[in-house]
């Protein structure tokens, strides 16, 4: 089993060492070092893409403290939709994109990683609320992709009460 505790954003690029503002654009990278996670803050013009090592990335935007925060829907809502788009080719990417969101909330952990015998990869999640064990095919989109599903996702997933 993998077990691991995320850092929080450090609101600091990793490379110029200047602060993140608010409302800026920022890209995240998780490595590993040895037996641990990492995680990396960079600002746009300091990325130069994810290193070899990474174990995944992604791109944010640094919250605005004065802004209104908007909420993820309840973990249930969540859990629903997954479960519904998880069998849906078409859907792979959302749903693993979707998957890591749910990682990162704690509403599913991370057990391990299989490789198949295809070279492709597997998370193999468990949900401890549903009792439920759920595999999700690693379907990395592209840039332009992310941002149409982060903005789906936000759009269904995100409410601004």
């Amino acid at each position: 089993m993998i077990d691991f505790e995320l850092q929080r954003c450090t609101r600091r690029c990793a490379k110029t060492e200047r602060d993140l503002a608010p409302g800026e654009m920022f890209y995240s990278v998780l490595v590993q070092e040895g037996a641990e996670i990492q995680r990396l803050d960079y600002c746009r013009e300091a990325w130069e893409g994810a290193p070899a090592e990474a174990v995944c990335w992604w791109k944010s935007q640094m919250p605005d403290p004065k802004s209104n925060q908007r909420q993820w829907a309840p973990s249930e809502i969540m859990l629903n939709f997954f479960e519904r788009i998880l069998e849906d080719p078409a859907q792979r990417d959302v749903c693993y994109i979707l998957g890591l969101l749910m990682i990162r909330r704690k509403i599913l952990r991370l057990e391990e990683i299989e490789k198949q015998e295809d070279g492709s990869e597997q998370l193999v999640t468990v949900c401890l609320k549903r009792d439920a064990q759920y595999r999700i095919a690693v379907a990395t989109p592209s840039a332009d992709r992310i941002q149409q599903i982060e903005t789906e996702l936000a759009g269904m997933l995100q409410s601004g009460e």
